[in-house]
């Protein structure tokens, strides 16, 4: 697959080579939006009209920084209009452009509206999506059903993005996304990642910002990319809260509160998000296991039901200061926190058959567990603005803290055909673990001639990890150690990394061009016990991650835009999975670490066409060596799950988003991809090679009925699809929502119903694995209907937040 490297880098080399007889004749204008506390106001609209007639000329968002640039313009007299929900409409004098000289007009300023929201008539709201040269916007207010669900429950509609029956994220078909909040990273195990995601309010989440091919900026790792969820943070002086309570119906009940508080006097800006789950969760899994001789013939089969219902209680909180020591010198600390504690009673029941198909014998096993997970965080930050141009110095000092645990007493019996009991053993676990994470990160942004930028900035982080596996035979109530199964593993990391980062525009050309290195330094000790050795392993390595972007606008108002990309990206293995020791289901099931697990690499070469945000079709190719991966292998009867290094993966994908309105009260966003996944490489049963296409797509059609009024329907399929050993099924979802305003707008009542169908239910083939075939079935929980309130009072505008905080990008979303 050499070919397709050198082709992609060719057309690029085409594409810039061009650029100097690509710039035509024309006029330039620029500027920027900023608000009055001169932030920019990404996200506005600047219009361009003739000042004679008002004849529309152009229009645009404006970049991050606030910055808008209209090119290739005739000599003219032209107005220029600026609009932004929650501010009073700007628009200029009479600008005069005359012998093709480029004009740079000061920042247009604009001052917030200043009216309650019953006030204001709002004829326009943001687009669902928004495309950017490096990054697709989602813009989460604007769908409806969002209102009184949680952040996993808007991943789930965001397009590209898909939750399975564990939460586990995958984005464009691919795991080992890295998921962060407002740039920070999350430093979760997928599994308390998911429980955070649940138990944080939609209501507090602003944008989500989908990077498949992230810029230098950002932390190597994550396969798939980076989803980076930014929420809410309010700069008007004075008070704003937002509350929010709902609650839901499925097999069980389940419930949320949560509170987003706001208050700015003075220099000070103080704020808090917080947050407070319980939920009570039904799961049925069903796996069959079919055992073949060497010529493939059946000689037994057990069938494994498993039963889960989960009972939770989450609550996190986000809070901080801002400190604007100057206009130009903010400083800033943030905590998170998050308490989660849950219990099971999870029932097992095995079925197993012999040749004939006659039952044998049948193992029940009562698997009961209590988990506590508490993660606490505080982040020092400061960013200093040289210039009003955008010359800037940020910094941030992080550290967290994680400690779990965890306890488990599993009680196995057997039993013969007629209801005999033949054996009963009884274990108990005890699954303590430590996380310390420090991060020191310093960026700065450099302004250039021409509307070009440069950026750099370093980054160093380390990460001290303690976890014990303590297994334990209960006979007579007498706990006696099992060393054959108990173990503790150390691991320490160092990560080194600096890069920088270079963008400017060319007339109708737009180029972003980065270079990242990192050193990875890593230790880990497993200590021996009465019956194990001592272990150990070192891993030291740099790599070297290229990022380039070339965009080019194919009319001279920006409507039409395509975009070439690639990037270099890195998959280091999670803390917890290098870890040998082995976690029980049942008698048949079990889960274990690996401490020869090597990081993976992925390439990624992507081609995009644009219209004005509203419609984009997208073709990328990913190539990923080493490839992680859940592998499944037998140990006589025993199934034993740990991540593998599978080989290679080649994924091709061809994606479709549009956003359109058929009629003024019907708002549309499809989208849609078709992908082929192809996984190569030596395995435990030989050669794996194995692929398959894959059809998905969700949508959300938005429906006002009346100003006080809307609904929504909205869902999604997947025509299932092979992820290295597993191959799914199809499987969907479709979900309707009903609002309504009330109290002068200031609160909102919804009614949801998700799963209307019960279709979605993940089940598929497991494949390559010696001697034995297998395929599992999930029944989940996932009809559930929610009634959701929402209140709003205080000062409050749609103001930019300053800029995310957070340096440790990476590390504890690899945690546990």
């Amino acid at each position: 697959m050499k070919l397709i490297p050198i082709l992609f880098f060719s057309v690029c080399a085409i594409l810039l080579f061009n650029f100097a007889g690509a710039q035509t004749a024309g006029g330039r204008i620029s500027g920027s939006v900023l608000d009055e506390a001169k932030k920019p106001l990404d996200g506005a609209t600047v219009i361009l009209l003739v000042a004679k007639d008002s004849t529309l000329v152009s229009s645009q968002l404006v970049n991050r920084d606030g910055s808008f640039a209209f090119q290739n313009l005739k000599d003219n007299t032209y107005l220029i209009k600026a609009t932004y929900i929650g501010y009073k409409n700007y628009l200029s004098g009479n600008v005069v452009l005359g012998g093709q000289k480029p004009l740079d007009l000061p920042a247009f300023i604009l001052s917030s509206a200043g009216k309650t929201l019953n006030e204001v008539a709002v004829t326009a709201k943001k687009s669902f999506i928004q495309q950017k040269i490096d990054r697709t916007v989602v813009n989460v207010g604007a769908l409806i059903s969002n209102t009184g669900t949680n952040a996993l429950e808007v991943l789930q509609k965001t397009p590209g993005v898909q939750v399975d029956a564990d939460g586990n994220i995958t984005f464009k078909g691919k795991s080992g996304v890295l998921v962060m909040i407002d740039d920070k990273p999350t430093y979760l195990s997928a599994a308390n990642l998911a429980t955070y995601l649940r138990s944080l309010p939609a209501s507090s989440l602003d944008q989500i910002e989908l990077m498949d091919n992230p810029p230098a900026k950002y932390d190597a790792a994550g396969n798939a990319g980076v989803i980076n969820i930014k929420t809410k943070k309010n700069t008007v002086k004075g008070f704003h809260a937002v509350l929010g309570a709902n609650y839901a119906q499925g097999f069980y009940g389940r419930n949320s509160e949560s509170a987003n508080l706001n208050y700015r006097i003075g220099k000070v800006n103080l704020f808090a998000n917080l947050a407070y789950d319980e939920q009570r969760t039904w799961r049925r899994l069903e796996i069959d296991r079919d055992y073949l001789d060497a010529n493939g013939n059946q000689t037994s089969s057990l069938k494994d039901i498993s039963y889960f219902r989960p009972t939770s209680y989450n609550t996190n909180i986000k809070a901080g200061m801002d400190f604007y020591a100057s206009p130009k010198t903010t400083w800033g600390i943030v905590y998170t926190g998050d308490i989660s504690r849950d219990h099971d009673n999870s029932p097992v029941y095995s079925l197993l058959y012999g040749q004939n198909g006659g039952l044998d014998s049948t193992i029940t096993t009562l698997n009961t567990s209590k988990n506590k997970f508490s993660s606490n965080g505080i982040n020092l930050n400061y960013t200093h603005k040289f210039d009003s141009v955008g010359r800037e110095l940020t910094f941030d000092l992080d550290y967290i803290r994680d400690i779990s645990g965890g306890n488990q007493l599993f009680v196995n019996n057997s039993y013969l055909p007629d209801g005999t009991l033949t054996n009963s053993t009884m274990l108990s676990d005890d699954l303590p673990s430590t996380i310390n994470i420090y991060s020191a990160k310093a960026d700065y942004a450099h302004p250039l001639k021409g509307k070009a930028k440069l950026e750099a900035g370093i980054k160093s982080s380390y990460v001290n990890t303690d976890n014990a596996a303590n297994y334990f035979n209960v006979v007579n109530n007498v706990s006696t150690i099992d060393d054959s199964k108990t173990n503790r593993f150390l691991y320490k990391e160092n990560i080194n990394a600096a890069y920088v980062n270079f963008n400017k525009n060319f007339g109708r050309w737009a180029i972003q061009t980065g270079l990242r290195v990192e050193n990875t330094n890593g230790n880990g000790h497993q200590l021996g016990n009465a019956q194990r050795a001592d272990s150990s392993f070192i891993n030291h390595y740099t790599d070297l991650f290229p990022t380039a972007y070339v965009s080019y606008n194919l009319d001279t108002a920006g409507h039409n835009v395509l975009v070439a990309s690639y990037g270099r990206r890195v998959g280091r293995p999670n803390y917890g999975s290098l870890n040998p020791f082995t976690f029980f289901v049942d008698e048949f099931t079990q889960f274990s670490g690996n401490p020869f697990l090597k990081p993976q690499f992925t390439d990624n070469y992507k081609l995009a066409y644009s219209f004005r945000s509203l419609f984009t079709i997208a073709l990328a190719y990913n190539h990923t060596a080493d490839v992680q991966g859940e592998t499944i292998h037998r140990n006589g009867d025993v199934f034993i799950s740990t991540q593998g290094n599978i080989g290679q993966q080649k994924t091709l994908d061809l994606s479709v988003n549009t956003n359109f309105q058929p009629t003024k009260w019907w708002s549309v966003n499809l989208y849609a991809e078709v992908y082929k996944n192809t996984y190569q490489g030596a395995f435990y049963t030989g050669y794996l090679n194995q692929s398959q296409v894959t059809v998905s797509g969700n949508g959300n059609n938005q429906f006002t009925i009346s100003p006080t009024w809307s609904a929504e329907l909205s869902g999604f399929f997947d025509t299932g699809g092979t992820y290295g050993q597993f191959v799914t099924l199809p499987k969907g979802m479709l979900n309707a929502a009903i609002q309504k305003k009330i109290w002068n707008n200031k609160a909102t009542v919804k009614l949801t119903m998700q799963n209307i169908l019960q279709s979605f239910s993940p089940s598929g083939t497991i494949t390559n694995i010696a001697d034995a075939r297998a395929s599992f079935h999930n029944t989940l929980d996932t009809q559930v209907a929610r009634l959701a309130f929402t209140y709003s009072f205080g000062k409050s505008a749609n103001t930019p937040q300053k800029r995310e905080t957070g340096g440790a990008d990476s590390e504890q979303s690899r945690a546990h």
